[in-house]
C-alpha cells in the first residue's frame, strides 16, 4: 500500500466535503479540482489546483471538456509500476484518490417541466469517465463516490500513514460501478421513454432498476431455493423495505412478501384503528376497532385456525395490552406497525423469537410506482394497483339502494377484496371479515369457500356483504350470496350477463353497486 499523494475532487453534492478536504490538505495531498468545487474548496482556505491549470487546457463548451485530458486519465489509469516510464515521459504524474459524485440526473429529470435539454445538459460525461476509470485501477486508486464514506476512507488512511488498504479500495470500486450503472440506466429509462413522435411513453424501450441487497435469506420459499432481498435505493416511504426489526428471528422470505401484503392492506383504513392478518400471501382477518385490541381481536374472530402462524398489521402504534392479546391467543410470526411503543417491547420480549418490525407513518397519498413479475424469458412490469373508488363513484344497479350502514361495509370489503388473491369473495359485517374466499378458479366456488371459513369461525353472514374482485359471469354468485343471507353486493361489473347478474340481485332484494374497477390479484 502507497500513501496517497494526490486527490482529485469533483463533486455535484458537496455535503461534508469541506472538513474531508480539510483533513486531505492537513496531510499535505495535493488537491486537484474543478470549477464549483474548486471554488468552494478556496473559499474554505483549502490550497487548490485547478485542473485545467494542471492539464494546460482551459474549460471549455460550457464546461463540457474540463477533465477528459490524459493527464487526468493517464494519472488515474496508470498502472503502478508497470506504465511508470510512460507517465514519466507524458509528464503525466499519478493521481492516488479520486472523489467525484455525478450530475442530478434523476432529480432534474423529476421535476415538473424538465425539458429534454436540460435533462440531456444534466448527463455528466467526464464524471463518469473519472469514476470508472478509478474503480477499473482499484489496485493503485481509492474511488469514492458517496459522501457517506469519507470518515470510512479517513479512518483507513490514519490506520495506514495515509495509504488505503486492498480490502477498502475494491469494496469502493464495486460500489462506484453499481453508482454509475444506476446512473447509466437512469438515462437510459427517460430518453428511451421519448418516442419518435417526441411525446412520452409509459414505459421504456429497456427497463433498467437497481436494488440493493439488504439480507441474505435462509432460503426462498422453499428450503431448496436460495434467497435474498434487495431494497430499493432512497426508498423512505413507510414499507416492509424501510421498516426497523425491533427483536426476532431473521425474516425469512415468506415473511417478507406477507408482511408486504398485510401491511399495503392496512395502509388503507386511515382514521380507525385497524388490523390485518395475513397467512400464506391472503388476508384471513381484518377488522376495525374502538382501538387496537379490540380491531386485532375482531380480526381474529375471522379465521382463527388460518391465524396461526400469521403476520399481523397494524395502522396505529402498538400497545402493550394489544402485544398481550396476541402472545396470549396465538402463535405469530411477524407483528409489524407504524410504532411499537416501549411497553408493548417489554411484552413483546417474552418471546423472543417473534419478528417485530416499526415502519413509521405513512401519507394518506402513495405516489405512483411499478410493479414488476418474473416470467419465463421475460418481465412484467405495470402500474401499481393504487386504484381506489370512493362512495360517490359507486353506481347503483339494483331497485335498491344500499343503506348507509351497508354502504360503509361495502367500501370495506371492497378494500379488503383488493389485496385477496383472485378469485376473491369477501363477507363483512360492521367493519370485519366475515368469511374470506381466496384463489379460486371459480367465483362461484370462493363464495362457497368464504361461507364455509365464516360457519367453521362461529359467524353468521346473515346480513353481511360481499365484495367480489371482478365481475360475476353467472348469475350463481348472486344465488349463493343470497342463499347465506348477503344483504348487499359491491364488483365491477362490466360481464356479458350483467343484467342476468342484477336480475338475481333484484328476485332477493339485494342491493348491488358497480365500481367500474377491477381488482384481479395474482
Amino acid at each position: 500500500m502507497n500513501p496517497i499523494k494526490r486527490a482529485l475532487i469533483s463533486v455535484s453534492d458537496k455535503q461534508d466535503l469541506i472538513p474531508f478536504a480539510g483533513r486531505l490538505a492537513e496531510w499535505g495531498i495535493e488537491i486537484l479540482s474543478t470549477g464549483g468545487t474548486a471554488r468552494l474548496l478556496t473559499e474554505n482556505g483549502i490550497a487548490v489546483t485547478e485542473v485545467s491549470d494542471y492539464t494546460g487546457f482551459p474549460e471549455m463548451m460550457d464546461g463540457r471538456v474540463k477533465t477528459l485530458h490524459p493527464r487526468v486519465h493517464g494519472g488515474i489509469l496508470g498502472r503502478r509500476g508497470v506504465d511508470d516510464a510512460v507517465m514519466a515521459a507524458n509528464h503525466i504524474a499519478p493521481i492516488d484518490l479520486v472523489v467525484v459524485n455525478l450530475y442530478p440526473f434523476e432529480r432534474t429529470v423529476a421535476q415538473p417541466g424538465c425539458t429534454l435539454a436540460e435533462a440531456i445538459e444534466n448527463i455528466d460525461i467526464g464524471g463518469p469517465t473519472m469514476v470508472r476509470a478509478a474503480a477499473k485501477n482499484h489496485a493503485a486508486v481509492t474511488i469514492v463516490v458517496d459522501s457517506a464514506d469519507y470518515a470510512r476512507v479517513l479512518r483507513e488512511m490514519e490506520a495506514h500513514q495515509g495509504a488505503v488498504d486492498d480490502a477498502l479500495r475494491f469494496s469502493l470500486a464495486v460500489k462506484a460501478f453499481e453508482h454509475t450503472a444506476r446512473y447509466d440506466g437512469a438515462i437510459a429509462n427517460y430518453l428511451g421513454a421519448i418516442g419518435e413522435d417526441g411525446e412520452r411513453m409509459a414505459f421504456p424501450h429497456t427497463w433498467n432498476s437497481q436494488f440493493i441487497k439488504a439480507l441474505d435469506l435462509r432460503y426462498g420459499e422453499n428450503p431448496h431455493q436460495g434467497a435474498a432481498f434487495y431494497r430499493e435505493p432512497g426508498a423512505t416511504a413507510a414499507s416492509v423495505g424501510t421498516a426497523r426489526q425491533l427483536q426476532g428471528k431473521a425474516l425469512s422470505f415468506n415473511n417478507i412478501a406477507d408482511a408486504d401484503t398485510a401491511l399495503e392492506c392496512v395502509k388503507n383504513f386511515p382514521g380507525q384503528p385497524a388490523c390485518v392478518i395475513v397467512k400464506h400471501a391472503n388476508p384471513c382477518g381484518v377488522a376495525l376497532g374502538k382501538d387496537l385490541e379490540e380491531a386485532y381481536q375482531r380480526a381474529y374472530r375471522t379465521d382463527p385456525t388460518s391465524a396461526f402462524g400469521g403476520i399481523i398489521a397494524f395502522n396505529g402504534s402498538l400497545d402493550a395490552a394489544t402485544a398481550r392479546a396476541i402472545l396470549d391467543q396465538q402463535f405469530v410470526e411477524v407483528i409489524i406497525a407504524p410504532e411499537v411503543l416501549a411497553e408493548a417491547g417489554e411484552v413483546l420480549a417474552a418471546k423472543p423469537n417473534v419478528r417485530v418490525l416499526a415502519c413509521g407513518e405513512w401519507p394518506d397519498d402513495a405516489p405512483p410506482a411499478r410493479d414488476c413479475k418474473r416470467v419465463g424469458g421475460g418481465l412484467l412490469v405495470q402500474d401499481l394497483d393504487q386504484g381506489m373508488v370512493t362512495p360517490q363513484e359507486l353506481r347503483v344497479v339494483t331497485q335498491r339502494a344500499p343503506d348507509a350502514r351497508e354502504l360503509e361495509d361495502l367500501m370495506f370489503a371492497w378494500k379488503v377484496a383488493k389485496y385477496v388473491k383472485s378469485n376473491a369473495i369477501v363477507y363483512c359485517r360492521e367493519g370485519m371479515t366475515i368469511g374470506v374466499g381466496a384463489g379460486q378458479m371459480s367465483r362461484v366456488y370462493s363464495a362457497r369457500i368464504a361461507a364455509i371459513k365464516a360457519a367453521d369461525a362461529g359467524l353468521e353472514v346473515k346480513g353481511s356483504v360481499m365484495a367480489s374482485d371482478a365481475f360475476f359471469p353467472f348469475r350463481d354468485g348472486l344465488d349463493s350470496a343470497a342463499g347465506v343471507g348477503v344483504t348487499a353486493v359491491i364488483q365491477p361489473g362490466g360481464s356479458m350477463r350483467d343484467e342476468e347478474v342484477i336480475a338475481a340481485a333484484d328476485e332477493h332484494g339485494i342491493a348491488m353497486v358497480f365500481t367500474g374497477m377491477r381488482h384481479f390479484r395474482h
